[in-house]
């Protein structure tokens, strides 16, 4: 008689959930750097090291997490991937109620704790959702589906938090504080459900095998070694672009709500984007969209530096108001809309990257993730390297940066992704 095929429904919704938690949590810290520079009068590099702090735990916690992954589990990865992420966001609220001396490090601390949660939770959810999906352009869909409730999160974290903040000169963590019981709220709530939630467990069939064994498999793979690179470079870009244009339109006379506001379509798009990716993904390779992707983030971003600073628009933007959200007209500079435009871009850079990159790796695939989890810090380096600019020779010089980046990408697509077949020979052996 044949076995019943298991119904995985509820593992793809919580896995799905959880990627938009990561969003939720990552996504505070920008415009917390605008709190910071207002409560203690730091530098833009200053602002942001809670990004940073986030995204640097991904270097200390990403190849443990793999490791994790293989030893006990999806599951139980997970859970303490949101223990742990509870955690802190209760210390960042601590950070409000501390004195002003101390106040700035405890808000470190707190993000760097939580940006453990966040590696762990991406070391979950990627792999699982590629394994749901069966690999290939389906399982390219399935992370494109989770990149999409991801981008909901992040549309609605710096839209909500520039209307807290207010007046960013008057700004202090405590207007922060109904975002971070969200967060906690939402982390105790999945907590208790992924409890009787059955998820498989895939990644544990070569538990046995020694990490150097698995990572030395995985780095015999060119194509793998340079998309792990690919993850460090698009992670930087996805966050620079609008991190550093919330920090620019906050200081000119839009000020921080509609700068919030800005920021927050450029999230939006990039929910616009992963759902044409997610429904495009069966027929257009992730070669392809990557290629594409990488190009035209070049293009906006070129003319975004390079566009006349006086030159004005009414731009439509995703905001919150009195009558929940909707569409709304702010008079942007015109080199905010070509950047906001940038989230489409980077929208399906994610799911190409880590499809091309794992193409052929078979068993390496749990370890790879997490090698990719280190690389994510990509997204608090590259950033602090764009702020370093920005103090020198002002916001707009800084996006060079992601600049180099998109054409990075725009090679991986193009050369670096192509598989090693000898590797792939032995793998087969």
């Amino acid at each position: 008689m044949e076995a019943k095929k298991q119904n995985y429904t509820v593992p793809i919704f919580m896995m799905i959930l959880l990627f938009g938690m990561i969003s939720f949590v990552t996504n505070l810290a920008y415009p917390m750097g605008v709190v910071l520079k207002s409560q203690f009068g730091v530098s833009n590099l200053q602002g942001t090291l809670g990004n940073a702090m986030n995204f640097i735990a991904y270097a200390v916690m990403g190849i443990p997490g793999g490791i994790l992954l293989q030893r006990i589990g999806y599951k139980k990865t997970a859970l303490l991937a949101i223990a742990v992420g509870f955690v802190g966001i209760a210390i960042q609220y601590a950070s409000g109620y501390a004195g002003q001396g101390t106040a700035f490090t405890v808000y470190l601390t707190g993000a760097f704790v939580a940006g453990f949660s966040m590696t762990l939770l991406n070391t979950v959810v990627n792999p699982m959702l590629n394994t749901l999906g069966g690999g290939g352009n389906r399982g390219n869909q399935f992370i494109q589906i989770g990149g999409s409730f991801n981008s909901v999160m992040a549309t609605f974290t710096p839209a909500f938090v520039g209307i807290l903040i207010g007046e960013a000169a008057k700004s202090q963590i405590s207007d922060i504080f109904p975002v971070m019981y969200i967060a906690m709220g939402v982390f105790a709530l999945i907590f208790f459900v992924l409890l009787f939630v059955k998820i498989p467990e895939p990644a544990m069939e070569y538990a046995k095998e020694s990490l150097s064994s698995l990572m030395s498999g995985a780095l015999k793979f060119r194509h793998f070694i340079l998309g792990a690179i690919g993850i460090f470079v698009y992670v930087g870009v996805e966050v620079g672009v609008p991190g550093t244009m919330f920090f620019w339109l906050s200081e000119t006379s839009i000020g921080p709500t509609t700068a919030g506001s800005v920021v927050a379509t450029y999230w939006f798009l990039m929910l616009i984007g992963r759902l044409f990716g997610a429904s495009l993904g069966k027929v257009i390779s992730s070669k392809m969209m990557l290629t594409a992707a990488s190009g035209v983030g070049m293009v906006l971003v070129l003319l975004a530096i390079l566009f006349p600073s006086t030159a004005e628009m009414g731009m439509p933007v995703f905001q919150s108001s009195d009558a929940g959200l909707s569409f709304g007209i702010a008079n942007v500079p015109v080199k905010a809309l070509f950047l906001v435009l940038v989230g489409l871009c980077t929208s399906i850079m994610w799911g190409g990257i880590f499809n091309l990159a794992v193409e052929g790796l078979g068993k390496y695939v749990a370890v790879a993730s997490g090698i990719f989890m280190t690389m994510v810090v990509g997204g608090g380096l590259l950033p602090i390297i764009q702020g370093g600019v920005s103090d020198i020779a002002g916001y707009l010089p800084s996006f060079w940066v992601p600049f180099l980046g998109l054409a990075y990408l725009l090679f991986y697509a193009l050369i670096g992704s192509k598989v090693n077949k000898r590797a792939d020979e032995k793998l087969k052996i």
